[in-house]
This record gives structure tokens, C-alpha cells and sequence, in this order.
């Protein structure tokens, strides 16, 4: 062979070589940018994916909220992992820049970062079921449709009026698509866990089931802005309770009046015809008035023995009560009342 023809299959092969490497460095880029490039754009700290989520809704999402530069690799990424075979519904977290791979690995395993619940005070039913419902896939229809269930909470020895006492207020942990049901089991767990035999002998002691204990912690959390008072608070209402007397609690009549703006509670209000009027009917009502928090029911359970039976707000509207034993101290402390309110223009 001449050394023209050598340098000719020199140069040829030379040629090939490049090709190649070319093209496997097409490829090798190619299959970098498809799998490894980063592509989660940071827009969104979670991208939900809803039960029975199809890839055409998974895509509209991702398009819609504008979480990936680039749907086109992220779409052949997903043909390739089969993720419409594995798409798992929940609530994943985000990293600016993760790849196309982790991001189809975390849906095909369902690795979901939990959402942190955390609730108090919240006065209604209708008020509890509107918060899961901003931080848990089910509707609020279906969570309050599940909490007027009968067939369902007098499973759990609850009835309409009193079930909203089973959620002990707490932070909890908990996927979110947890269907209502499978939440209200961990509640009800939740509630078989606080109520433990401690507690449950200091409400018998009180003569009271932890349903009952409840619904007077729910008066006393209303009447309290200092949980210090709280013992106190307690203790007097129990005293009623137990001489036979009207508990006479302002909160329960504006409960039963659905009106939470009221300042002062006039006698218009107290002739509302409902169980809740605590003025009217004796005893305590058939349900809370608001979701009693942890520390009102272990006030009540440890309440203050005390001699009290009326209880104002101080005249100084510093959140704190007078208390009386007689219905003459109550009446000095109620006309002091009545006089800062007067001086302030609150007449409602």
C-alpha cells in the first residue's frame, strides 16, 4: 500500500473517529439533559398530585404552575421510567434545580413530605372542616359530612352534637391525601391515647364522662384569655353544676345566637330558644362551643376548689374576672362592668 493510500484510510478512519464520538457525545448530552440536567425551577415549594391523577392532568400542573423549564425532556423521561404505569397522588416537595430522574422516582414511590397539622381554638365544626380542607385533599364537605355521620361517630360512642370533641388539639403528622375516613381513625386514636386512665379517674371523680369534661372545657376556654384563670373558671362552673344552678355562661348564649361579634350579651339575646343557652336550660349543653384546647380540659379535671359562683369581667377590660361567692358581691362587680362598657359606647 503507497503512502497516499495510507494517509487516505488515515484520514478515513481519522473521520469515523470523530463521528462517533460525535455522536456518542450527542447522545451522552442528550441522555444528560433528559435524566440529569436540572430542571425544577423553584417556582413551587410542592407539586400536588390529586387521586386518580392522569399524566395529561400531572402535565397540565406542571405547565400550569410553571415547575420545570423544560416539560419536553421531563415528558421523555416519563415514557422511559413508565411513570404513568407508577404515578402515585400526594403532596411532594421541591428542590430548585432536581432532575428530571429524582422527580419521576419521587412520584413512582409515593415519597411524599408530610404535611404538619396543627389546630386550636377553632370555634365550629364548619371552622375545623374548612381548615383540613386548606391543608388536606378532601373537601370540607366530605370532612363535615363524615363529622354529622351517625352511623360512623356512634361508632366511636359520639353522637352529632358532641363528635367535634373527639379532635384534641395538637400538632400532628399525616399524609396529604389521607382520606377523610383514615384521618378520622387516627383522630379517634389520637383521643384513646390523651383520654388515659389518669385522666379518665379525675373525671369520674368529678362525676363526669371525658365527653362531659370536654364540653365544660370548651365553656371555660371561651371564658378564659389567661390560661391561669382557667382552674378557677372551672371550679366555679362546677360548683354550679353540682348546687343545681343555670351555669349562666355568656359564651354559650352567643354560641346560640351564631353571633361572634357581640360585646356584651343583652337580654335580647338571652331569650334564644336552644339547648346551648346555658341560661335557660340547666346543665351543660349538648355539645362544645368551640374545640377545647389540652389546657382547659386538664384545667377542668385539676380544677381550683373554690367557693365561687359568679363571675364577672373586670371593669379595667384587662381580659381577667372578678369573682364573687354571693349575689351581692356579684352585683358590685357586674354594675362596675356595666359602667366602663357604658363610658366606652359598647352597648352590643
Amino acid at each position: 500500500m503507497t503512502n497516499e493510500k495510507k494517509k487516505t484510510k488515515g484520514k478515513i478512519i481519522l473521520a469515523l473517529a470523530l463521528a462517533v464520538l460525535v455522536v456518542a457525545g450527542y447522545f451522552g448530552f442528550n441522555f444528560y439533559r433528559v435524566y440529569f440536567s436540572p430542571n425544577a425551577t423553584g417556582s413551587e415549594k410542592y407539586l400536588y398530585v390529586r387521586t386518580g391523577s392522569t399524566m395529561d392532568d400531572l402535565f397540565e400542573e406542571l405547565r400550569r404552575k410553571d415547575i420545570l423549564n423544560e416539560i419536553g425532556t421531563f415528558s421523555q423521561a416519563a415514557a422511559k421510567m413508565d411513570l404513568a404505569g407508577a404515578l402515585k397522588p400526594g403532596r411532594y416537595k421541591l428542590n430548585k434545580g432536581m432532575n428530571n430522574r429524582s422527580i419521576i422516582n419521587m412520584l413512582k414511590s409515593g415519597n411524599q413530605d408530610p404535611v404538619k397539622l396543627k389546630f386550636q381554638n377553632l370555634r365550629k365544626k364548619e371552622n375545623f372542616a374548612g381548615y383540613l380542607a386548606r391543608n388536606l385533599e378532601p373537601d370540607s364537605l366530605t370532612f363535615i359530612n363524615l363529622l354529622d355521620s351517625a352511623a360512623l361517630i356512634e361508632k366511636y360512642g359520639f353522637n352529632k352534637d358532641n363528635s367535634y370533641v373527639m379532635f384534641i388539639p395538637n400538632t400532628y403528622e399525616m399524609y396529604w391525601n389521607v382520606t377523610a375516613a383514615v384521618f378520622f381513625e387516627r383522630m379517634h386514636k389520637e383521643y384513646e391515647k390523651f383520654w388515659n386512665a389518669e385522666r379518665k379517674q379525675k373525671a369520674a371523680a368529678l362525676n363526669l364522662t371525658p365527653i362531659q369534661v370536654s364540653i365544660l372545657a370548651s365553656i371555660v376556654d371561651a371564658e378564659a384569655l389567661y390560661d391561669k384563670e382557667m382552674p378557677v373558671i372551672a371550679g366555679l362552673y362546677l360548683n354550679r353544676l353540682n348546687k343545681g344552678i343555670l351555669l349562666q355562661a355568656d359564651p354559650t348564649v352567643i354560641f346560640a345566637n351564631d353571633d361572634f361579634t357581640v360585646k356584651r350579651v343583652t337580654n335580647s339575646l338571652l331569650q334564644v330558644q336552644s339547648r346551648y343557652n346555658t341560661y335557660k336550660y340547666a346543665g351543660l349543653p349538648p355539645g362544645p362551643i368551640m374545640m377545647p384546647s389540652i389546657n382547659a380540659i386538664d384545667a377542668v379535671l385539676n380544677r381550683e376548689q373554690n367557693n365561687y359562683i359568679y363571675m364577672c369581667a373586670k371593669e379595667d377590660f384587662s381580659g381577667y374576672h372578678n369573682f364573687a361567692v354571693t349575689v351581692q358581691e356579684h352585683e358590685l362587680n357586674a354594675r362596675k362592668y356595666r359602667a366602663a362598657l357604658n363610658k366606652r359606647n359598647i352597648y352590643k
